[in-house]
């Protein structure tokens, strides 16, 4: 799967990222141009709203030079922190979003830290350089620190590092020149994140978040890590405390946009897919 990657995306509250998502998918065309939509796609629980954090991790996915990143939200505060191990698990690099006034916070510490021990390769983005009195120099240092500080391999500490303003919906190499757009943090990705390593065998997939629509009930998301899955397949689900039921998926869905998107054939490995029709299933179990 040459052409999948899979990020997910570290950052502190308020520093900007779902504006930068906002952009990317704006980037990559999934908005007509005429519809200025209401930005702020991915907090979409009311709970959220009100408190304008992000709690359910949402799968976004967009298409880029013939690629599929599929970008992975994860939590933003320190009470998710359960969850947010289980959504890194799904993520082959990460995107480390930072004010560039700010500089990281202790939030941010807690949730690279986790990416890190996985092995996940990061990608900085330093944010907000529109911003006056920031200083996006002091700022990479100290995310230098930070890295180091968490035990980050040497090629960890060689991370590419993209500047912008998710606002004015730029991203480029040099915080004092802005780009037009945000191509070159998607470039920056396709290059330095790895693509999703093929395991072959039978299929293995960890739930790691479950969806509810009203129409189709209870649905699981999670990461093939082995062999792949299709409609009508039989499947067994183990259970967190090792018991097995027996199961069949009825429909598959892998994240296209903003949205699902049901697919009719198999889905190979390293793709994150939700599953239709699954009973009994809760999180952290494997199909």
């Amino acid at each position: 799967m040459t052409d999948l990657r899979n990020i997910a995306i570290i950052a502190h509250v308020d520093h900007g990222k779902t504006t930068l998502v906002d952009k990317i998918l704006h980037q990559c065309q999934l908005f007509r141009v005429n519809e200025e939509v209401k930005d702020l796609l991915l907090d979409n629980n009311d709970l959220e709203r009100e408190r304008g954090i992000t709690i359910l991790s949402k799968n976004v996915s967009v298409r880029y030079k013939g690629t599929k990143i599929n970008i992975i939200d994860t939590p933003g505060h320190s009470d998710f922190g359960g969850e947010v191990e289980r959504v890194l698990n799904m993520a082959d690099g990460v995107i480390l979003l930072v004010d560039a006034f700010e500089g990281p916070m202790p939030q941010t510490r807690f949730v690279l830290g986790k990416a890190i021990e996985l092995g996940l390769k990061p990608v900085v983005v330093i944010n907000k350089v529109d911003k006056p009195n920031c200083t996006p120099v002091e700022v990479h240092e100290a995310v230098f620190d930070l890295m180091f500080s968490l035990d980050a391999t040497e090629e960890q500490l060689d991370f590419p590092t993209v500047y912008g303003s998710s606002k004015q919906g730029w991203m480029g190499p040099d915080w004092q020149n802005p780009t037009e757009d945000v191509s070159h943090l998607l470039d920056v990705i396709l290059e330095h994140v790895p693509a999703p390593k093929v395991v072959e065998g039978t299929l293995q997939m960890r739930i790691t978040s479950l969806d509810y629509s009203s129409f189709q009930g209870r649905i699981a998301v999670g990461r093939v890590t082995r062999g792949s899955i299709a409609p009508n397949q039989p499947i067994t689900l183990v259970k967190n405390d090792g018991s097995m039921k027996k199961g069949q998926v009825k429909e598959l869905m892998v994240f296209e946009g903003l949205g699902k998107e049901k697919v009719k054939h198999a889905v190979g490995c390293g793709e994150i897919v939700a599953i239709l029709g699954l009973e009994g299933f809760d999180i952290g179990d494997t199909v």
